[in-house]
């Protein structure tokens, strides 16, 4: 159990220094990264813990999707100014970041991997499991039978957010002009161009 103890310890360091790191850094690509390596230190404290479930869904959903997400679209803004100073500029920070990152991430992976399958004393949770059960049927049933309606509260209001969020792009407001697609690809060159014959010395007007 020391070595269980002894990474753990470890782990929970690197999720709040890689928190702090987010709020912190003024890089959002750094950011990102450290955002990164937070989820994948939490998820693999909840596999330590005995909560695979949780774990995996957390490497899962937030890893693999949101936090990727995020980094394509922070990439993806404002492109044509920083590409230079991102991977080749004097002050560009990205590179070591990345690396850093990604040498903790491999390192935390091959802990929780390794320990799991080799070495049970590093991943063991054996004092921590209420029952025989897995923790992914003692989440059932903690989620659907204690906490059914604060679990139908929360979709409720996930529902309402979501609706609001599509009524609010969906509202007309003053001064904002908007583009009809239709419009613009159903139309002909009758509609689209005026021609006027133009008299020889006739120009426009100005008053003085």
């Amino acid at each position: 159990m020391i070595f269980h103890s002894i990474f753990f310890y470890f782990f929970s360091i690197i999720a709040i220094f890689s928190s702090l790191m987010v709020i912190t850094s003024r890089s959002t690509i750094n950011s990102v990264f450290f955002l990164i390596l937070d989820f994948i230190s939490v998820g693999c404290l909840f596999i330590m813990v005995g909560a695979e479930f949780l774990g995996m869904i957390l490497l899962i959903v937030y890893v693999g999707a949101v936090a990727v997400l995020f980094l394509f679209v922070v990439m993806m803004l404002n492109v044509a100014e920083q590409k230079q100073s991102w991977f080749i500029g004097k002050k560009s920070t990205h590179i070591p970041t990345g690396l850093i990152v990604s040498i903790l991430i491999l390192l935390e992976l091959l802990v929780v991997v390794g320990g799991w399958k080799y070495k049970e004393d590093v991943m063991s949770s054996s004092t921590l499991l209420l029952s025989d059960i897995s923790n992914t049927h003692q989440l059932g049933l903690v989620m659907y039978t204690d906490y059914i309606l604060y679990f139908q509260l929360a979709g409720i209001v996930l529902l309402v957010a979501m609706i609001g969020a599509i009524l609010l792009t969906f509202r007309e407001r003053v001064g904002v002009k908007k583009q009809s697609y239709i419009n613009q690809i159903s139309r002909d060159p009758s509609t689209a161009v005026e021609l006027k014959d133009v008299e020889s010395n006739q120009g426009v007007k100005v008053d003085d």
